[in-house]
């Protein structure tokens, strides 16, 4: 049986609870964006007009409380590990990560010749979508946007992963 049903008067849409969240959740992504080194200018330039980021439901927010994706955009030190780990903690679940740029996905050219690089942020965050590129074009923060969509459209049994995180938040 299809999970999408029709009446006859065609008033009423039922659909499982899953997708309806998954489809709320790709449609509405508010990140929150740390912006450490130069792929912060091509971000800021993926939420300007020419490219507006807007249109597919991406609202920047200042706040990780607010936020369910976190920006990860330039070079990440030792000192700024802990600061980024703090955000993602603060912030809401579900939360994705997207890793934007060759220095925040493997210490881009710094790591051989600095002891304060990180080589890479998923040693600190798990991350769900890596952008290539020193630094990453716009339209690639897009395509990662996009690519984030469709891992969360996938997703199932969201609601019980809530449920069971509520539930343990109360004890």
């Amino acid at each position: 049986m299809d999970s999408q049903q029709y009446t006859a008067d065609g008033g009423f849409v039922v659909a499982k609870l899953d997708d309806l969240l998954n489809w709320a959740r790709l449609s509405s992504m508010w990140p929150v964006s740390f912006g450490i080194a130069c792929c912060a200018i091509e971000m800021m330039g993926a939420m300007a007009a020419t490219y507006d980021l807007d249109r597919y439901g991406v609202f920047p927010r200042a706040s990780p409380r607010q936020a369910d994706v976190i920006i990860i955009a330039g070079t990440v030190t030792f000192k700024m590990a802990d600061r980024i780990r703090l955000l993602y903690e603060q912030m809401p679940e579900p939360k994705y990560v997207i890793s934007m740029g060759s220095c925040s996905n493997c210490g881009g050219p710094y790591w051989q010749h600095g002891y304060h690089v990180v080589k890479g942020v998923d040693k600190i965050i798990p991350v769900d979508v890596y952008v290539q590129g020193c630094p990453p074009r716009p339209e690639a923060l897009i395509g990662a946007f996009l690519e984030l969509q469709k891992k969360i459209g996938s997703e199932k049994n969201n609601i019980t992963k809530t449920l069971k995180n509520t539930k343990q938040l109360a004890k």
